[in-house]
């Protein structure tokens, strides 16, 4: 293998991505990153001035990127969202599970109401996009989900319980999604970030932000930019033989 040969594996040219929290963190890194390798970006989040910064950065860096502002906790604006994308770029080949809510509460303070917030945006709006979103990744040649789960689903979770189970729960997801769906061509791994600098992390308090970041043996945060190749390598060829499984990428916070 020769070196364009290798890095043609990562090319994701004409290939049509959705990434959901896409306009900030994570999903604004992940986003742009797909979009500097060719793919067809379509940035679905809740605010559409962000959605539209989001584009119109990847637009003036030479890539195509679309704004869908999306709830994905409103199922039919997930599959508006499907339609959208559908209608604008002819297909699906990347979903990218990214959009989540960080709900914190410790046990004895849980409601009802919290839990079936988090559940929703972190473990049923990816279930229903995929779902949303199958016909067409059923047709395509390089079909690719990729969900964001957490490195705290590998930890014992204190204090994170709701965000972390509805995580864990994600990742079952993931595998049983990797199994239906190996016979249609289509791969599905999650990805597993450490503490990452976005704002979801800097709205916890600083003794919780020092918490996490003193679980890792890399003593920092991760930038936002620090996941994009490892998204890009699950979304991509390069991983053509993987599915089913979770790239963790957490500073050394769960090598013990």
């Amino acid at each position: 293998m020769d070196r364009n040969e290798l890095l043609g594996r990562f090319d994701l040219t004409d290939r049509v991505a959705i990434v959901t929290g896409g306009s900030r963190g994570i999903g604004r890194a992940v986003a742009e990153g797909f979009a500097a390798v060719g793919a067809k970006v379509v940035i679905a989040s809740r605010k559409a001035d962000a959605c539209d910064r989001a584009v119109a950065d990847i637009e003036a860096a030479g890539g195509t990127a679309l704004a869908v502002p999306t709830h994905v906790g409103d199922l039919d604006q997930l599959a508006a969202l499907v339609e959208r994308t559908v209608e604008a770029f002819g297909g699906v080949d990347i979903v990218f599970n990214n959009a989540a809510n960080a709900l914190a509460l410790p046990y004895g303070s849980i409601t009802p109401e919290a839990w079936q917030k988090s559940f929703d945006a972190n473990l049923r709006a990816p279930v229903f996009l995929v779902q949303q979103a199958l016909p067409h990744l059923r047709k395509s040649d390089h079909a690719a989900v990729v969900n964001v789960i957490t490195a705290g689903a590998f930890t014992q979770g204190g204090f994170m319980a709701i965000y972390v189970a509805a995580k864990t729960a994600l990742l079952s997801v993931t595998r049983s999604m990797a199994h239906e769906f190996a016979g249609d061509g289509i791969r599905v791994n999650a990805l597993a970030p450490g503490t990452t600098d976005t704002d979801m992390v800097r709205n916890t308090t600083p003794e919780m932000q020092k918490v996490m970041v003193a679980g890792q043996l890399i003593d920092r945060m991760a930038r936002a930019d620090e996941m994009a190749p490892a998204a890009l390598f699950l979304a991509s060829d390069a991983a053509s033989f993987m599915t089913g499984h979770v790239l963790v990428v957490d500073g050394g916070l769960t090598v013990n």
